[in-house]
């Protein structure tokens, strides 16, 4: 069994926030694949069970705020069994270029609250990410930035980014992370996203 899950804060105010975007990964994925999203009954996220090119996974959004994801994702991971090293977490990073996604096996928070809280509620930080960049702002306050809306042209590039990660989180599933490293850990340049 597979758990992927994506980051984001709860609630119409939040949505389609740069802080959301992991959320917005995990719609995508459901709707393509048919996936129902649902609230879980004992435990706060909204998840949905099914299969990814033949592998049982889960995909799920927790209901906290960003900073208590760890809270939602213990219990998940105790429910269906799931140990770390068959999570994959999928949140924004302000260190990447906007579009360009990551993914890796282990690691450090690098100051994401949302991964810090997982960490911090799993005790150990082996568990697989995908960060999707959305850029540092110049002279902007991160905190403020990360809780901004999309700018027009970044949101004409956004279904495809959305769309990448995506299909990372399926290579993740079906291939392992080694090999999603290699397809999916390359820059890439606002050229190649609009074409």
């Amino acid at each position: 069994m597979k758990l992927i899950v994506g980051l984001g804060n709860p609630g119409i105010f939040y949505s389609g926030t740069r802080h959301n975007i992991g959320f917005q990964v995990i719609k995508y994925l459901a709707k393509d694949r048919k996936f129902a999203l649902k609230k879980e009954k004992s435990v706060k996220v909204l998840s949905a069970k099914g299969k990814l090119d033949g592998i049982d996974a889960v995909l799920a959004m927790p209901l906290t705020f960003m900073n208590l994801s760890g809270e939602a994702l213990a219990p998940l991971l105790k429910k269906y069994n799931v140990g770390s090293g068959d999570l994959l977490v999928v949140c924004d990073d302000l260190d990447l270029e906007f579009g360009q996604i990551k993914i890796r096996a282990a690691g450090s928070s690098a100051g994401h609250r949302g991964i810090q809280s997982i960490v911090d509620s799993l005790g150990t930080n082996e568990f697989n990410r995908i960060r999707v960049g959305i850029g540092r702002p110049k002279g902007a306050d991160a905190s403020d930035y990360v809780l901004s809306h999309f700018k027009r042209d970044e949101r004409i590039q956004l279904p495809e980014i959305i769309s990448r990660a995506k299909e990372c989180c399926i290579s993740w599933a079906v291939d392992g992370v080694e090999k999603s490293m290699s397809i999916f850990n390359r820059s890439i340049n606002s050229k190649e996203l609009k074409e």
